[in-house]
């Protein structure tokens, strides 16, 4: 279908051409007249090369010899690379098939870092030329196996509890002992809240996610900081867990969203307190680095894999899944984090060592002294 769609604007580009030579041969023609006719200016006929180069596929042009007529600009991207050693080899390989009246297809999976894939194609043109599309299509095949686990994992995610759920109602039905039904009663309660902050985290996300309803107000870090340790007061308190503020008091001011900026701040937070032995201490410290604020979480827990840490910020992904079962976690927060630091033009960063902890960073431009023209520029 691509090579089709090259084709048709090949094609559409040549035919274009002809046309303006024809309107211009019977102009000559009709010239010779004592008071020629007003005649309205055709616009120029673009070449076909300089059409096929807007396109973001990769096209190359071969003639009946072999020779490349043209060759455009989204099928140089990859020269100089291996990627690009590659991809002209199966070019070259799929255009010489093709000058014999065959077409051709091939797909180069290259796994990187960072992971590529490449879709050649090629056919025939009439005159004994030929013409390949380049496609790269590594960034589709990633969204869609994105989408495919999380389809996977919220099914998961809402299948467990809502399976146990069926399972200690059918127990309390056939049971007598009011102490045993009140245990179960207290399970199924738990196993509700488990469905509803899955629920929640998802909603959350979606608005994050499409950038719905971001307020632009200049917000004290400080009370960024003060919200975070409000929403994760009673989960420390349960575990026993210390949480210290260091710098928490610089006067420091972001443009945002303080509803989002504390959501952020506060899954980072919980994640440290979750993933840290009991009667341990997680450390909040706030930074001033040039023109930016920095927010870093650091505990002593369980930390992360090297080869696992460029996959934490997906939605449901978990480093330990039993861990998390045992902790309660949606496997959302992260993501949620990440989805704030770019909505506010920023980023989140980890670093980790098995064993000894992580540390988390997230960092936020700072508000200009002219906030009220920063919020202008950055607009709603």
């Amino acid at each position: 279908m691509v090579v089709a769609v090259v084709l048709a604007v090949l094609a559409a580009a040549v035919v274009g051409a002809l046309v303006g030579m024809l309107v211009a041969r019977r102009e000559a023609e009709e010239g010779g007249g004592a008071a020629p006719p007003a005649t309205v200016a055709m616009p120029p006929v673009p070449r076909w090369s300089d059409v096929v180069d807007q396109l973001s596929l990769g096209v190359v042009v071969a003639g009946p010899r072999g020779d490349v007529l043209h060759r455009n600009r989204a099928a140089r991207a990859f020269d100089g690379t291996h990627v690009g050693v590659l991809v002209d080899d199966a070019v070259g390989r799929l255009l010489a098939d093709a000058r014999e009246g065959e077409t051709g297809r091939e797909v180069l999976d290259l796994y990187g870092p960072p992971r590529v894939a490449v879709v050649v194609q090629a056919a025939p043109l009439e005159g004994g030329g030929a013409v390949a599309t380049i496609e790269d299509v590594s960034e589709r095949r990633r969204v869609d196996a994105v989408r495919t686990d999380f389809v996977a994992n919220i099914s998961h995610e809402l299948k467990t509890p809502v399976g146990a759920l069926a399972v200690l109602a059918e127990t309390m039905a056939e049971e007598e002992d009011l102490a045993v039904v009140r245990r179960i009663a207290d399970r199924m309660v738990a196993e509700a809240h488990r469905v509803s902050r899955t629920i929640d985290d998802l909603l959350e996300l979606s608005r994050i996610e499409l950038g719905e309803a971001l307020e632009r107000d200049v917000v004290e870090v400080r009370d960024i900081v003060a919200g975070a340790l409000d929403r994760t007061r009673s989960l420390a308190e349960s575990r026993r867990t210390r949480i210290e503020v260091l710098d928490g008091d610089t006067g420091a001011r972001v443009l945002g969203d303080l509803r989002q900026l504390v959501s952020a701040l506060g899954n980072l937070v919980e994640n440290a307190v979750k993933y840290s032995e009991p009667a341990s201490t997680v450390q909040v410290r706030v930074r001033v680095d040039g023109d930016w604020v920095e927010l870093m979480v650091v505990d002593h827990g369980i930390g992360i894999p090297p080869q696992e840490q460029d996959r934490i910020f997906e939605r449901f992904y978990r480093v330990d899944k039993a861990r998390s079962r045992e902790t309660g976690g949606t496997g959302l927060g992260l993501a949620i984090v990440r989805h704030v630091a770019t909505n506010h033009g920023g980023e989140v960063q980890v670093s980790s060592q098995e064993g000894e902890g992580s540390t988390f960073v997230l960092r936020i431009p700072l508000a200009n002294a002219d906030a009220d023209a920063q919020q202008e520029a950055i607009g709603p």
